[in-house]
Protein backbone atom coordinates (compact mmCIF):
# COMPACT_ATOMS: atom_id res chain seq x y z
CA UNK A 1 0.00 0.00 0.00
CA UNK A 2 1.45 3.49 -0.98
CA UNK A 3 2.88 5.43 1.77
CA UNK A 4 0.01 8.11 1.31
CA UNK A 5 -2.70 5.57 1.91
CA UNK A 6 -1.86 4.10 4.97
CA UNK A 7 -1.59 8.07 6.08
CA UNK A 8 -4.91 8.93 5.20
CA UNK A 9 -6.02 5.66 7.02
CA UNK A 10 -4.04 6.69 10.23
CA UNK A 11 -5.55 9.86 10.04
CA UNK A 12 -8.93 8.74 9.44
CA UNK A 13 -8.78 6.28 12.65
CA UNK A 14 -7.81 9.52 14.43
CA UNK A 15 -10.89 11.65 13.35
CA UNK A 16 -13.33 8.12 14.17
CA UNK A 17 -11.30 8.33 17.36
CA UNK A 18 -12.31 11.61 18.40
CA UNK A 19 -15.73 11.21 17.17
CA UNK A 20 -16.27 8.35 19.80
CA UNK A 21 -14.86 10.29 22.43
CA UNK A 22 -16.30 13.25 21.42
CA UNK A 23 -19.79 11.43 22.05
CA UNK A 24 -18.69 10.10 25.62
CA UNK A 25 -17.47 13.98 26.24
CA UNK A 26 -21.08 15.16 25.31
CA UNK A 27 -22.29 12.46 28.34
CA UNK A 28 -19.89 14.46 30.62
CA UNK A 29 -20.86 18.25 29.56
CA UNK A 30 -24.73 17.26 30.42
CA UNK A 31 -24.51 15.65 33.68
CA UNK A 32 -20.95 16.60 35.54
CA UNK A 33 -22.36 20.13 36.02
CA UNK A 34 -25.52 18.59 37.81
CA UNK A 35 -23.20 16.03 39.99
CA UNK A 36 -24.92 12.92 37.90
CA UNK A 37 -23.09 9.52 37.46
CA UNK A 38 -21.44 9.64 33.95
CA UNK A 39 -22.34 5.85 33.61
CA UNK A 40 -25.76 5.13 34.59
CA UNK A 41 -28.38 5.43 33.21
CA UNK A 42 -27.99 4.82 29.66
CA UNK A 43 -28.16 8.02 27.13
CA UNK A 44 -31.61 9.53 27.29
CA UNK A 45 -33.69 12.22 25.60
CA UNK A 46 -33.65 15.35 27.50
CA UNK A 47 -37.10 16.30 26.48
CA UNK A 48 -39.00 12.59 26.52
CA UNK A 49 -37.18 10.76 28.36
CA UNK A 50 -36.97 7.78 26.28
CA UNK A 51 -33.62 5.60 26.33
CA UNK A 52 -32.02 6.69 23.13
CA UNK A 53 -31.25 3.06 20.36
CA UNK A 54 -27.62 2.61 20.13
CA UNK A 55 -28.44 3.27 16.00
CA UNK A 56 -29.77 6.51 17.05
CA UNK A 57 -26.54 7.14 18.56
CA UNK A 58 -23.70 6.96 16.42
CA UNK A 59 -21.84 9.99 16.52
CA UNK A 60 -22.73 12.72 13.97
CA UNK A 61 -24.42 10.39 11.41
CA UNK A 62 -27.27 9.60 13.39
CA UNK A 63 -27.85 13.67 14.27
CA UNK A 64 -28.03 13.93 10.19
CA UNK A 65 -30.05 11.16 9.69
CA UNK A 66 -32.85 11.76 12.20
CA UNK A 67 -32.96 15.49 11.18
CA UNK A 68 -31.93 16.85 14.30
CA UNK A 69 -34.63 15.79 15.93
CA UNK A 70 -35.49 12.93 18.82
CA UNK A 71 -36.93 10.07 17.14
CA UNK A 72 -39.82 9.84 19.65
CA UNK A 73 -40.79 12.91 20.71
CA UNK A 74 -39.88 14.93 17.48
CA UNK A 75 -37.96 17.81 19.80
CA UNK A 76 -35.11 19.24 18.36
CA UNK A 77 -31.54 17.64 19.22
CA UNK A 78 -29.67 20.59 20.50
CA UNK A 79 -26.66 21.30 17.77
CA UNK A 80 -24.27 21.09 20.40
CA UNK A 81 -23.85 17.51 20.24
CA UNK A 82 -22.31 17.24 17.05
CA UNK A 83 -20.45 20.16 17.41
CA UNK A 84 -18.89 18.98 20.56
CA UNK A 85 -18.00 15.41 18.01
CA UNK A 86 -16.72 17.16 15.24
CA UNK A 87 -14.47 19.47 17.26
CA UNK A 88 -12.99 16.79 19.25
CA UNK A 89 -12.68 14.64 15.81
CA UNK A 90 -10.78 17.74 14.61
CA UNK A 91 -8.30 17.78 17.80
CA UNK A 92 -7.59 14.27 17.81
CA UNK A 93 -6.36 15.09 14.14
CA UNK A 94 -3.59 16.80 14.25
CA UNK A 95 -1.90 14.71 17.30
CA UNK A 96 -2.20 11.48 14.81
CA UNK A 97 -1.02 13.37 11.82
CA UNK A 98 1.76 14.27 14.21
CA UNK A 99 2.59 11.13 15.06
CA UNK A 100 2.53 9.47 11.32
CA UNK A 101 5.34 12.23 10.74
CA UNK A 102 7.50 11.19 13.69
CA UNK A 103 6.98 7.69 12.45
CA UNK A 104 8.25 7.73 8.77
CA UNK A 105 10.96 10.50 9.93
CA UNK A 106 13.08 8.87 12.24
CA UNK A 107 16.07 7.97 10.61
CA UNK A 108 18.32 11.16 12.06
CA UNK A 109 17.45 10.52 15.98
CA UNK A 110 20.60 9.68 17.90
CA UNK A 111 19.33 7.93 20.81
CA UNK A 112 17.42 4.83 20.91
CA UNK A 113 14.13 4.15 18.50
CA UNK A 114 12.76 3.18 21.73
CA UNK A 115 13.48 6.31 24.16
CA UNK A 116 12.08 8.77 21.11
CA UNK A 117 8.49 6.71 20.34
CA UNK A 118 7.78 6.70 24.53
CA UNK A 119 9.19 10.29 24.53
CA UNK A 120 6.46 11.19 21.83
CA UNK A 121 3.91 8.55 22.59
CA UNK A 122 3.68 11.13 25.98
CA UNK A 123 3.27 14.23 23.82
CA UNK A 124 0.56 12.54 21.64
CA UNK A 125 -1.49 11.35 24.83
CA UNK A 126 -0.83 15.41 26.55
CA UNK A 127 -2.27 16.59 23.34
CA UNK A 128 -5.10 14.30 23.22
CA UNK A 129 -6.35 14.18 26.66
CA UNK A 130 -5.94 18.07 27.06
CA UNK A 131 -8.44 18.70 24.16
CA UNK A 132 -10.59 16.31 25.74
CA UNK A 133 -10.66 18.31 28.61
CA UNK A 134 -10.25 21.96 27.38
CA UNK A 135 -13.59 21.16 24.84
CA UNK A 136 -15.60 19.80 27.38
CA UNK A 137 -14.56 22.63 29.91
CA UNK A 138 -15.28 25.27 26.94
CA UNK A 139 -19.05 23.93 26.62
CA UNK A 140 -19.75 23.08 30.32
CA UNK A 141 -18.80 26.80 31.51
CA UNK A 142 -20.34 28.43 28.94
CA UNK A 143 -23.85 26.48 29.34
CA UNK A 144 -23.58 26.60 32.94
CA UNK A 145 -20.76 28.84 34.88
CA UNK A 146 -19.28 25.99 36.06
CA UNK A 147 -15.83 24.05 35.40
CA UNK A 148 -16.49 20.82 37.18
CA UNK A 149 -13.24 18.85 39.76
CA UNK A 150 -13.94 16.28 38.36
CA UNK A 151 -12.17 18.20 35.18
CA UNK A 152 -10.19 20.62 36.28
CA UNK A 153 -8.44 18.72 39.22
CA UNK A 154 -8.07 15.51 38.12
CA UNK A 155 -6.53 16.91 34.33
CA UNK A 156 -4.28 18.55 36.88
CA UNK A 157 -3.08 15.24 38.27
CA UNK A 158 -2.94 13.69 35.16
CA UNK A 159 -1.28 16.37 33.40
CA UNK A 160 1.44 16.36 36.15
CA UNK A 161 1.55 12.54 35.97
CA UNK A 162 2.02 12.52 32.03
CA UNK A 163 5.43 15.04 32.98
CA UNK A 164 6.65 12.55 35.04
CA UNK A 165 6.35 9.68 32.80
CA UNK A 166 8.02 12.32 29.85
CA UNK A 167 10.90 13.05 32.33
CA UNK A 168 11.53 9.63 32.76
CA UNK A 169 12.05 8.88 29.25
CA UNK A 170 13.94 11.96 28.35
CA UNK A 171 17.31 11.30 26.62
CA UNK A 172 21.08 11.32 28.08
CA UNK A 173 21.77 14.97 28.91
CA UNK A 174 18.64 15.79 27.23
CA UNK A 175 17.21 19.21 29.42
CA UNK A 176 20.25 18.88 31.78
CA UNK A 177 20.88 22.33 33.38
CA UNK A 178 24.57 23.68 34.22
CA UNK A 179 25.38 27.45 35.67
CA UNK A 180 28.77 28.31 35.27
CA UNK A 181 29.97 31.51 36.54
CA UNK A 182 32.51 31.03 33.96
CA UNK A 183 29.90 30.43 31.18
CA UNK A 184 31.21 27.37 30.60
CA UNK A 185 30.01 24.24 30.68
CA UNK A 186 31.83 21.77 32.51
CA UNK A 187 30.43 18.11 33.04
CA UNK A 188 33.01 15.64 35.19
CA UNK A 189 32.55 13.52 37.48
CA UNK A 190 31.67 14.27 41.17
CA UNK A 191 34.62 15.61 43.28
CA UNK A 192 36.84 16.40 40.48
CA UNK A 193 38.18 20.08 40.45
CA UNK A 194 36.47 20.83 36.97
CA UNK A 195 32.92 20.14 38.75
CA UNK A 196 33.61 22.76 41.43
CA UNK A 197 31.55 25.96 40.55
CA UNK A 198 28.99 24.14 39.02
CA UNK A 199 24.87 24.13 39.57
CA UNK A 200 24.00 20.69 38.27
CA UNK A 201 20.67 19.75 37.48
CA UNK A 202 19.61 16.90 35.84
CA UNK A 203 17.00 17.03 32.82
CA UNK A 204 14.46 15.08 35.01
CA UNK A 205 14.27 17.10 38.22
CA UNK A 206 14.25 20.00 36.04
CA UNK A 207 11.45 19.31 34.00
CA UNK A 208 9.43 17.66 37.39
CA UNK A 209 10.51 20.60 39.65
CA UNK A 210 9.51 23.17 36.93
CA UNK A 211 6.18 21.67 36.28
CA UNK A 212 5.70 21.83 40.22
CA UNK A 213 6.61 26.15 40.11
CA UNK A 214 4.60 26.26 37.11
CA UNK A 215 1.54 24.36 38.56
CA UNK A 216 1.67 26.67 41.92
CA UNK A 217 2.69 29.78 40.06
CA UNK A 218 -0.15 29.75 37.62
CA UNK A 219 -2.64 29.07 40.21
CA UNK A 220 -0.83 31.91 42.45
CA UNK A 221 -1.02 34.58 39.89
CA UNK A 222 -4.50 33.64 38.97
CA UNK A 223 -5.85 33.69 42.57
CA UNK A 224 -4.44 36.66 43.46
CA UNK A 225 -5.93 38.28 40.89
CA UNK A 226 -8.91 36.91 41.99
CA UNK A 227 -8.46 38.38 45.20
CA UNK A 228 -7.41 42.03 44.03
CA UNK A 229 -10.42 42.18 42.00
CA UNK A 230 -12.50 41.11 45.23
CA UNK A 231 -10.56 43.83 47.32
CA UNK A 232 -11.07 46.82 44.95
CA UNK A 233 -14.50 46.10 43.71
CA UNK A 234 -16.43 44.08 46.51
CA UNK A 235 -17.42 41.71 44.47
CA UNK A 236 -16.30 38.21 43.28
CA UNK A 237 -14.69 38.50 39.75
CA UNK A 238 -13.89 35.19 38.76
CA UNK A 239 -14.33 31.60 40.25
CA UNK A 240 -12.07 29.18 41.74
CA UNK A 241 -12.67 26.76 39.26
CA UNK A 242 -10.78 29.05 36.48
CA UNK A 243 -8.08 28.91 39.27
CA UNK A 244 -7.90 25.26 39.01
CA UNK A 245 -8.46 25.62 35.22
CA UNK A 246 -5.31 27.53 34.36
CA UNK A 247 -3.20 25.34 36.84
CA UNK A 248 -4.88 22.35 34.91
CA UNK A 249 -2.99 24.21 31.81
CA UNK A 250 -0.41 24.68 33.40
CA UNK A 251 0.17 20.73 34.61
CA UNK A 252 0.33 20.00 30.89
CA UNK A 253 2.13 22.83 28.96
CA UNK A 254 4.36 24.55 31.44
CA UNK A 255 4.20 28.05 32.95
CA UNK A 256 4.99 29.86 29.29
CA UNK A 257 2.09 28.44 27.52
CA UNK A 258 0.35 28.71 30.55
CA UNK A 259 0.72 32.78 30.72
CA UNK A 260 -0.11 32.62 26.94
CA UNK A 261 -3.12 30.69 27.20
CA UNK A 262 -4.19 33.17 30.05
CA UNK A 263 -3.16 36.18 27.78
CA UNK A 264 -5.51 34.94 24.54
CA UNK A 265 -8.63 34.27 26.65
CA UNK A 266 -8.16 37.55 28.33
CA UNK A 267 -8.14 39.06 25.25
CA UNK A 268 -11.23 36.45 23.93
CA UNK A 269 -13.25 37.60 26.60
CA UNK A 270 -12.57 41.42 26.25
CA UNK A 271 -13.37 41.40 22.45
CA UNK A 272 -16.76 38.96 23.28
CA UNK A 273 -17.31 41.90 26.25
CA UNK A 274 -17.16 44.61 24.13
CA UNK A 275 -19.40 43.38 21.32
CA UNK A 276 -22.37 42.57 23.89
CA UNK A 277 -21.73 46.17 25.45
CA UNK A 278 -21.61 47.79 21.72
CA UNK A 279 -24.96 45.27 21.07
CA UNK A 280 -26.40 46.66 24.59
CA UNK A 281 -26.89 43.20 24.89
CA UNK A 282 -24.79 43.22 28.26
CA UNK A 283 -23.71 45.97 31.12
CA UNK A 284 -20.56 46.55 33.08
CA UNK A 285 -21.65 43.86 35.45
CA UNK A 286 -22.76 40.79 33.30
CA UNK A 287 -20.91 37.84 34.09
CA UNK A 288 -18.87 36.46 31.39
CA UNK A 289 -17.83 32.88 31.01
CA UNK A 290 -14.18 33.62 31.69
CA UNK A 291 -13.38 29.61 31.79
CA UNK A 292 -14.84 29.14 28.17
CA UNK A 293 -12.16 31.74 26.56
CA UNK A 294 -9.41 30.40 29.34
CA UNK A 295 -10.19 26.63 27.66
CA UNK A 296 -9.78 28.62 24.03
CA UNK A 297 -6.61 30.27 25.14
CA UNK A 298 -5.34 26.67 26.30
CA UNK A 299 -6.40 24.92 23.11
CA UNK A 300 -4.54 27.88 21.04
CA UNK A 301 -1.54 28.31 23.37
CA UNK A 302 -1.48 24.24 22.88
CA UNK A 303 -0.90 24.57 18.88
CA UNK A 304 0.89 27.11 18.86
CA UNK A 305 2.34 28.23 22.29
CA UNK A 306 6.46 26.80 21.54
CA UNK A 307 6.36 28.06 18.41
CA UNK A 308 5.05 31.65 19.59
CA UNK A 309 7.31 31.63 22.95
CA UNK A 310 10.57 30.84 20.55
CA UNK A 311 10.18 33.47 18.25
CA UNK A 312 9.46 35.90 22.02
CA UNK A 313 12.77 34.77 23.11
CA UNK A 314 14.25 35.39 20.17
CA UNK A 315 13.65 38.97 20.61
CA UNK A 316 14.84 39.30 24.11
CA UNK A 317 18.21 38.03 23.06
Amino acid sequence: MPPYRVSELFELGGLLLGLLFGSFLNVCISRLPAHQSIVHPRSRCPHCGHTIRWYDNVPLLSWLLLRTRCRDCKARISWRYPAVELGLALWFLNPFSDVWRYMTGTENIDYPLYIWWEQHFVVFLIQLILGFLLIGLMVMDWQTHRLPDAFTFTGMVLGFLLTCVQAFFLAPGEGDIVLNPQHQLHLSSPGSSAAQGNVFMTGTEALIFGRIVAICAAALLLFAIRAIYKALRKREGMGLGDVKLLAMIAAFLGFGESLLALFAGVLAAAAYGVTLLAGRRAAAATKLPFGSFLCAGGLFAALFGPRILDWYASLLR
